[in-house]
């Protein structure tokens, strides 16, 4: 067997396989981008190969967040104490102002390098001029799924809805020979979205294997808006025009009833829960304990830095394991395996990759991270998944590999000038704080 192009040793692999596997004194050697050999350290041969001694560190898979607008870092801070619709009016009034794809291209960048420091190593992203989210995400090494944008009002890109099963097309074209790119379509809502666009985004995604997500019963008001206009509720509306399934991906899920969990079980559609977002915007509590119950696939994502203030992960993580106990009564509403899962290998399953990415296992990619435990909210340690998930933040990520390519180390980010980013995007707050003023 050849030798492997290095090997990580780590106190503890947290693996989040199907078992959640805890190897203590453990490795991991990667050739090629991909993950040679995983186990304990005394059994994983390093002969001929780079030595990487993680002292005081979890090495663990890097985080998938399975919601985004990674561009609206932008708007960070601009819109506070509304709820979701006059929000959402006011944010978009700022986005038509400034959104070109240079101001895009520069979101993305501060998104994701966001991200990326975080230790998420895989985003669902949507957002305007989605190539150049691609364009940002390629330059820093992250793994990126997204695609064109459905919106039957005129768009903040200038676009009108007569174009975008076009301008979708156009993207899966472009990105066809793509590695890091998970490709799809991402329709805003079903209250912003007829039935013919929305089945148009749904043909042409499952047309070329890629993807197909939302925003779905995220308030009370949508659920009106969409029983008004259509008879039905939002997830029922969905079944009706054939838009669920296992290549389906909805964000939010918060109003929802028995009937409709049944249907996301049923057909195997996957949820993301975005917790802080629907506090900050008091949308609710998602029903997550009985979703996960019905055997529906949760996953997590942060949204917008604009409704969230933050890409936080580790945030969302940390409040799916605890918000869901008080609200239920039940300390073990969501368990430290299940919120780790959602975070990780559930996402990727969203995705349908998970036989590629989510877990540290080999022939996996190389999508890992190491979190320090050498400080004092990590002594003493008795369990890495419970201090992952209920102490453990993304200021102790310090290193960060996508395909076995190192992005951060130390704490650094390799792939992208942050001064510079954060220079440009502080360039742009006059004009912003102007477009709503």
């Amino acid at each position: 067997m050849p030798s492997p192009d290095f090997v990580v040793r780590a106190p503890y692999v947290v693996t989040c396989d199907d078992a959640m596997t805890v190897i203590e004194d453990g490795a991991v050697a990667v050739r090629d981008g991909i993950v040679a050999a995983v186990g304990p350290a005394d059994a994983v041969s390093s002969d001929g190969a780079e030595l990487i001694e993680a002292t005081g560190r979890i090495l663990m898979p890097g985080l998938v967040n399975m919601h985004c607008h990674a561009g609206d870092s932008l708007f960070r801070g601009l819109v506070e104490n509304l709820p979701l619709e006059p929000w959402l009016e006011t944010v978009w009034k700022a986005e038509r102002a400034i959104l070109d794809p240079a101001a895009c291209r520069l979101g993305a960048e501060l998104g994701l390098a966001e991200l990326l420091l975080s230790g998420v190593t895989t985003v669902m992203d949507m957002f305007w001029f989605p190539e150049e989210t691609v364009r940002a995400a390629k330059a820093l090494g992250i793994r990126v799924a997204t695609g064109g944008i459905f919106f039957d009002p005129p768009g903040m890109d200038g676009h009108l809805a007569d174009r975008r099963l076009a301008d979708a097309a156009a993207f899966f074209d472009a990105v066809e020979d793509e590695p890091l790119v998970f490709p799809g379509c991402l329709p805003h809502g079903t209250y912003t979205v007829s039935p013919e666009h929305l089945r148009n985004a749904a043909r042409l995604a499952r047309s070329r294997g890629g993807f197909f997500s939302t925003h779905a019963a995220e308030t009370v008001a949508e659920q009106a808006t969409v029983t008004g206009r259509y008879g039905r509720r939002v997830i029922a509306h969905l079944a009706e025009l054939d838009l669920l399934g296992p290549d389906v991906v909805l964000a939010h899920c918060v109003h929802l009833d028995a009937a409709e969990m049944g249907l996301l079980a049923a057909s195997g559609t996957h949820v993301v829960h975005n917790p802080l977002s629907n506090l900050k915007l008091a949308s609710g509590f998602a029903p997550v304990p009985a979703l996960l119950k019905a055997g529906v696939n949760v996953t997590l994502g942060t949204d917008g830095a604009i409704s969230g203030n933050d890409l936080d992960l580790w945030l969302a993580m940390r409040l799916a394991a605890t918000l869901h106990k008080a609200v239920t009564g039940d300390a073990a509403a969501v368990t430290t395996h299940e919120a780790l899962a959602m975070a990780t290998k559930n996402g990727a399953r969203a995705l349908g990759a998970g036989d590629r990415i989510g877990s540290i296992e080999a022939g996996k990619a190389a999508d890992f991270i190491l979190v320090a435990i050498d400080r004092p909210h990590a002594a003493p340690l008795f369990d890495p998944v419970a201090h992952l998930v209920y102490s453990a933040g993304r200021g102790d990520v310090t290193d960060v590999f996508v395909a076995g390519r190192r992005l951060v180390e130390s704490g650094r980010l390799l792939t992208a000038d942050v001064a510079a980013l954060v220079a440009g995007v502080n360039a742009l707050r006059p004009a912003i704080a102007a477009a709503i003023a």
